[in-house]
């Protein structure tokens, strides 16, 4: 292994990993790791907090031994080097015994100290300032990446009230629910990053509800649950909980409504996120699910087309100004309407299949790439979308059709966009005349019967519609 660097014998390890465990588990857990170095056969690994550090030990450390000992040798040692707040990093080994030499007693959730009167912080490892709590907030998640639009209108105020006054609005607690992928965990962390800027003196703290539940546990195999209760409702000003449908246990729901009376009860801010609203939620206690409801619930909604075409922008502008024709950029916002995240990653997916392949960005790429990554969504069809279509099948502009001329070209060109938006979309009859230049119901009726009377005695009118409408519909 002496000609080899620490990032060669990482992707060694990292390739047999992937070979052994699912395909999202490496993405979620092996992907963020890094390579830092390789001296002596210990190969040392950056885990982004100390949550990746604990899961990992508890739930991949036989394949990550496996790999590390086949790559660099029976004798291979491994340590981890992980941020505990913005300037310190702490490093230390493996807590398996077979990894290490003399392996240190496992690090509890928390670490007692009877000889003073701190607040015990679960967050901490040997070394570490015991209050110098690391928020877990993710720096890319704020309010500048958050994209509003009518979707999310009333939750992005609101957040951004929480955030400027925490624990004093109407808005506590403040439960964030949405489908997964449209932004509930980025609009969580965006206000717990605004909080901190405008509050530096206060104390916000993100927690899953599964993070949750493994302190809970550790708090309980040592003994340390007072230390634990005291810890959150006496140290966080600003607490986060990410994905309270997934707090299933009795005993861990007990301490939470024990946490949740504690902090709401000296005005302490409470920002809770769910897959559903707190009606819909099955599995908690009804005294939980009662508490839930005394604020806000804000739901984040399927974004408009308006909002995914800004997503996209705002995407390409914060990877470095990337550039991408307005076509592509409109297939992409119309095929992908399901999720934020799937919108996400078929923008990475395109940018990484044109420079990987140098192939330009065009409709005929986006189209392939969308067709791979969103075989299950229904694409949307909207009265705006077939507009652009049918002006450009007829060479037209856009205000030209929606204008009052009665050029025979620009009248057959606004009867088919009518028709098919009545075919395609389920807007009634005076949304589609108010968007077709403001026509009445009556007007739309009548163009619809011009084109239908048009497909039965003109072979080749009805051949430029089914042209149109295939090229809508793909």
């Amino acid at each position: 292994m002496k000609n080899c660097n620490c990032q060669e014998v990482w992707n060694k390890c990292l390739e047999i990993i992937k070979d052994n465990i699912t395909n999202d588990a490496f993405e979620t857990w092996f992907k963020p790791l890094e390579a830092v170095s390789l001296e002596n056969e210990t190969l040392t690994i950056k885990v982004p907090s100390v949550f990746f550090y604990e899961w990992i030990e508890a739930n991949f450390i036989t394949i990550l031994r496996a790999s590390i000992r086949k790559v660099i040798g029976p004798d291979a040692k491994l340590l981890y080097t992980a941020p505990f707040d913005n300037t310190n990093k702490q490093t230390y080994p493996s807590l398996n015994k077979d990894m290490t030499i003399n392996p240190p007693k496992r690090v509890p959730i928390m670490i007692p100290d009877n000889t003073n009167n701190d607040v015990i912080n679960p967050f901490v490892i040997p070394g570490i300032k015991p209050l110098n709590i690391d928020s877990q907030l993710n720096e890319n998640y704020s309010f500048d990446n958050f994209v509003e639009g009518s979707c999310n209108q009333l939750a992005r105020s609101a957040g951004y009230a929480v955030a400027q006054n925490p624990g004093k609005t109407a808005f506590n607690p403040f439960f964030i629910y949405s489908n997964v992928g449209l932004g509930k965990t980025h609009l969580a962390h965006a206000i717990g990053l605004e909080t901190k800027r405008l509050h530096p003196e206060k104390t916000v703290l993100y927690v899953s509800a599964d993070q949750f539940f493994q302190q809970f546990a550790d708090a309980v195999k040592h003994h340390t649950v007072n230390n634990f209760l005291q810890f959150y409702q006496m140290a966080i000003d600003v607490l986060i909980i990410d994905d309270i449908q997934f707090m299933k246990r009795e005993s861990v729901q007990n301490v939470f409504f024990q946490i949740f009376n504690g902090l709401y009860t000296v005005g302490k801010q409470i920002i809770v996120t769910s897959d559903k609203a707190p009606s819909e939620i099955s599995g908690l206690e009804p005294r939980i699910l009662s508490r839930l409801k005394w604020g806000l619930n804000a739901e984040l909604q399927v974004p408009d087309l308006d909002t995914r075409i800004k997503i996209i922008k705002q995407k390409l502008f914060n990877d470095g100004g990337a550039t991408m024709p307005e076509d592509v950029i409109e297939y992409l916002a119309y095929s992908v309407n399901t999720s934020v995240r799937e919108l996400e990653g078929a923008l990475i997916s395109l940018i990484a299949q044109s420079s990987l392949s140098k192939q330009e960005i065009t409709i005929d790429l986006a189209r392939r790439i969308v067709d791979r990554f969103v075989k299950s969504n229904t694409r949307e069809i909207t009265i705006e979308y077939i507009q652009k279509v049918v002006c450009g099948y007829f060479n037209i502009p856009l205000e030209v059709m929606l204008s009052k001329t009665r050029k025979v070209e620009i009248v057959t060109a606004r009867h088919i966009a009518m028709y098919l938006s009545r075919k395609l979309t389920k807007e009634p009859l005076v949304s589609i005349g108010e968007k077709c230049g403001k026509k009445d119901h009556a007007t739309v009726l009548h163009a619809c019967k011009v084109v239908e009377n048009s497909i039965d005695i003109n072979k080749s009118f009805k051949k430029d519609l089914e042209a149109i409408e295939k090229k809508i519909r793909d």
